[in-house]
């Protein structure tokens, strides 16, 4: 556990709004949200157990609440089952996708330039994403606001606020446990305002924006047909620092 606190713990001298309390937890929550939303590859699977005793240390929090409630389920799965679900509620499904410039730009040129936007960001902190997924992939998203801090880290995040929120209710939708792991990033960002939450009512019904040329306008009870965007395949799972070990990571109505 310290050695893993050592290892992401916030730069020095950065100014956060945060007790110290919650300074010390906080990149450690994002580091364990990070890992869980990864592909259950055999690796990670492997270290169920550690992540568990983990989580089961952290002090008493809402987010924590859900970690624990997460990881309990995440353990006791066959990891085939673990496989299958993922695949089932992320790449099968459009509405709970982890690309998150999908949510905000759709299938554009825009997607494309926020992409960018992103990988600037990253290159600008210091941080390469290396490890062969999207820079708006969620696991990749949650790495760099653990490691790079609450402001510059977690303004993606933020930014991204209705994307997650969207996501949050298409796992509940179908009960998936990975709803409460949502829950959990949720509960450590700003509130949705009544702006937020109309929003995210907009892109359940109508999905997100369309090219003006060249592609059907989207029909107003759901998103674009299947086959108007496939999400990009899954690459590895981003490499990560060590816990106690070695560990890396259309639509169906």
């Amino acid at each position: 556990m310290s050695a893993l606190r050592t290892l992401i713990r916030p730069a020095a001298g950065r100014r956060v709004h945060l007790s110290p309390k919650e300074t010390a937890q906080r990149p450690l929550l994002l580091r364990l949200l990070s890992l869980l939303f990864q592909y259950p590859d055999a690796e990670l699977a492997a270290e169920r157990a550690a992540l568990t005793e983990v989580v089961n240390a952290l002090p008493p929090s809402p987010a924590n609440e859900e970690l624990v409630s997460f990881t309990t389920w995440f353990a006791a799965q066959p990891a085939e089952a673990l496989e299958s679900h993922y695949v089932e509620v992320f790449d099968l499904r459009r509405k709970s996708s982890l690309y998150l410039t999908y949510y905000l730009h759709g299938d554009t040129r825009r997607r494309g330039m926020a992409l960018l936007t992103l990988a600037q960001t990253y290159r600008a902190a210091g941080w390469s994403a290396d490890g062969g997924e999207l820079p708006d992939h969620l696991p990749v998203v949650l790495e760099f606001a653990a490691l790079a801090g609450p402001r510059t880290g977690e303004a993606p995040l933020r930014r991204h606020r209705r994307g997650l929120e969207l996501i949050h209710r298409a796992l509940s939708d179908v009960r998936s446990p990975y709803s409460g792991l949502m829950s959990a990033l949720l509960s450590l960002l700003p509130p949705a305002s009544a702006a937020d939450l109309e929003a995210v009512a907009k892109l359940a019904a109508e999905g997100p924006p369309a090219e003006d040329v060249g592609l059907d306008p989207y029909s107003g009870t759901g998103f674009a047909p299947p086959g108007t965007f496939v999400p990009p395949p899954p690459a590895q799972p981003t490499l990560m620092p060590p816990l106690t070990g070695p560990m890396d990571s259309e639509i169906r109505r």
